[in-house]
């Protein structure tokens, strides 16, 4: 990892398919910029994205959420646009497979490589307000319940927790 206090996704925007490499740790602290980011790209008309693991040191929920919200996104815009997960490894594989996120990305957990990237650039992580990450976590989560309808029971305690939050705001 580049620098181990400060994770971040690295990005290289112009290749197709859009090639995003993990540096360190996704969270909720980070993946709001990932979700902009994905967010301009489909804008752009990029429907083919690639999301490199091996430098993953670990991700949590939101995380996985926000690629759960990518991937549906992608497949309501039809064929030939997808999600693909590599080099995830063993221990991001069994997360990925325990919330069902392998069932709408295309996840190859060995040493395929992505494309190389012709310039890669960092994603500002943004300052969030308490309001808007909490926005952000509870889409994330909604998205992982759609994903897998059994994630209910997984994550009930924080969607209440969530909405609670932003109901009395």
């Amino acid at each position: 990892m580049s620098d181990s206090t400060k994770p971040v996704f690295l990005v290289d925007a112009y290749t197709d398919p859009v090639v995003v490499r993990i540096d360190g740790r996704a969270s909720f602290m980070n993946s709001g910029g990932l979700k902009d980011f994905f967010a301009v790209m489909m804008r752009q008309g990029k429907h083919r994205f690639i999301v490199d693991f091996r430098l993953c040191a670990s991700m949590d929920s939101t995380f996985l959420g926000v690629l759960a919200g990518v991937a549906i996104e992608l497949r309501r815009q039809g064929p030939g646009s997808r999600l693909t997960l590599v080099r995830v490894g063993e221990r991001n594989l069994e997360l990925i497979r325990n919330l069902g996120l392998h069932r709408l990305a295309v996840v190859d957990p060995g040493d395929s490589l992505a494309p190389a990237a012709a310039g890669t650039l960092p994603i500002e992580a943004g300052i969030r307000t308490e309001i808007e990450s909490a926005r952000l976590m509870l889409e994330a989560h909604e998205s992982l319940i759609a994903t897998d309808p059994a994630n209910t029971a997984k994550f009930q305690d924080v969607l209440a927790f969530l909405r609670n939050r932003l109901e009395s705001r």
